[in-house]
């Protein structure tokens, strides 16, 4: 592949994820101190809604009628305007809600959009597409390097990662006007809902199939607690540079990830699965007793960051490969729109939602009490890794037979 291509993928894929690791990771921190403090988990529901309604989007419109990296870029110039327009809002939930929908409604679509731009510029993508979607991980690193370390003061609790994000987001939609061109699929036939959510590819699935996507959707809603509460977490223990301090659990998902295929050939599919699920529980077990009344206890805190790398690699990465496997080729792109939706969309909602109901329940006086919030998803995903040992069977091997 042309190396200035390589280049400008790379580019695209790290200022998609630069973007959302900006804002989303401290814009729980900013809500909590700007009025919103018994409202941020409803708030950040409005990514599994973004999530449902995206490959809705994508599939029905953006595939079919429109060339993806034109698309790409509207949607991020709406999205970069809408990131300033939140710093604005005053302490009207419903108003913040909508707003934040309205970002993610434009930007969740373009995680596709990018990977489609990105496939189709490719000629090996097995070999060349994992080399250019790491730049993403990299993007949210130095994102929240950014945040922690170089914008001044306490930036998380303030609107500057928005202006950051907003920023990047703009230059980015300009910037998507000059990527390879990636033509519609006019010809795809008619679109359904049941299509387009990949309803029809799993109408015959088994049971290890549902049991997969029901513990991995259940286990999105532990995800979540820590998707939205960890940097208020960290910035309320008293841990300094709460977002920078976040990455570790991005540079351990790298990691975990290149050692994905080692950890298959030791222990299998359901091994890896089950790992993974037992790490979540572990990991907010730590946090529970990661801090005293004089701080944080760091090395506990950082282990349990470092955890992310093992329970979102092993659990959501892990369940993405198998259903690659699972299903013959020409079902096997709808059956992972259902995964996404069950997880992404149905999981995200009902944990963000979740853990603000227990954020509010578990606050004394206004002050979360930590300890109770984390031990609530630690046992739930403890209980779901039991759920799934029980229920799983890895046929897999069997489907890839039978698609060969």
């Amino acid at each position: 592949m042309d190396m200035t291509v390589r280049f400008r993928l790379s580019l695209m894929m790290f200022l998609q994820y630069f973007v959302w690791g900006a804002w989303f990771v401290p814009f729980a921190t900013y809500l909590t101190h700007h009025g919103f403090e018994d409202s941020v988990g409803t708030i950040y529901s409005s990514q599994g809604w973004a999530a449902i309604a995206a490959p809705l989007f994508v599939g029905a419109i953006a595939d079919r009628y429109f060339s993806a990296e034109k698309v790409q870029g509207i949607l991020h110039l709406f999205a970069g305007g809408l990131l300033f327009l939140l710093s604005t809002i005053g302490a009207d939930a419903s108003v913040m809600f909508l707003a934040t929908l309205g970002v993610l409604l434009a930007y969740m679509p373009t995680i596709a959009l990018s990977n489609s731009v990105a496939l189709n510029a490719l000629t090996d993508t097995e070999r060349q597409f994992p080399a250019i979607r790491v730049f993403g991980t990299l993007g949210w690193i130095v994102a929240g390097l950014i945040v922690g370390k170089v914008l001044p003061g306490e930036a998380e609790r303030t609107a500057l990662p928005l202006y950051l994000a907003g920023s990047v987001s703009l230059f980015y939609g300009l910037y998507s006007f000059t990527l390879p061109k990636t033509p519609p699929r006019a010809g795809q036939g008619p679109a359904s809902v049941i299509t387009l959510l990949g309803l029809d590819a799993i109408r015959n699935s088994d049971r290890s199939f549902w049991a997969l996507i029901i513990c991995t959707m259940l286990m999105m809603i532990p995800f979540s607690f820590y998707n939205v509460y960890a940097n208020p977490f960290l910035d309320d223990i008293g841990m300094k540079d709460p977002a920078a301090v976040q990455t570790i659990g991005q540079v351990f998902e790298v990691g975990f990830l290149l050692l994905l295929p080692l950890f298959f050939r030791w222990v299998g599919m359901k091994g890896v699965l089950l790992m993974g699920m037992l790490a979540w529980a572990v990991r907010y077990v730590l946090f529970a007793n990661g801090f005293n009344a004089d701080g944080p206890i760091e090395p506990m805190i950082y282990a349990g960051l470092a955890l992310h790398g093992v329970g979102f690699d092993f659990v959501f990465v892990a369940a993405t490969i198998w259903v690659g496997k699972h299903f013959a080729a020409e079902a096997s792109s709808r059956a992972q729109s259902f995964l996404a939706l069950m997880t992404w969309g149905v999981g995200y909602l009902i944990g963000s939602n979740l853990a603000n109901a227990v954020q509010v329940g578990t606050g004394a006086g206004g002050q979360p009490e930590w300890h109770s919030f984390w031990l609530l998803p630690a046992g739930f995903a403890a209980v779901t890794a039991v759920v799934f040992m029980v229920a799983f069977r890895d046929r897999s091997n069997k489907a890839g037979e039978a698609r060969a």
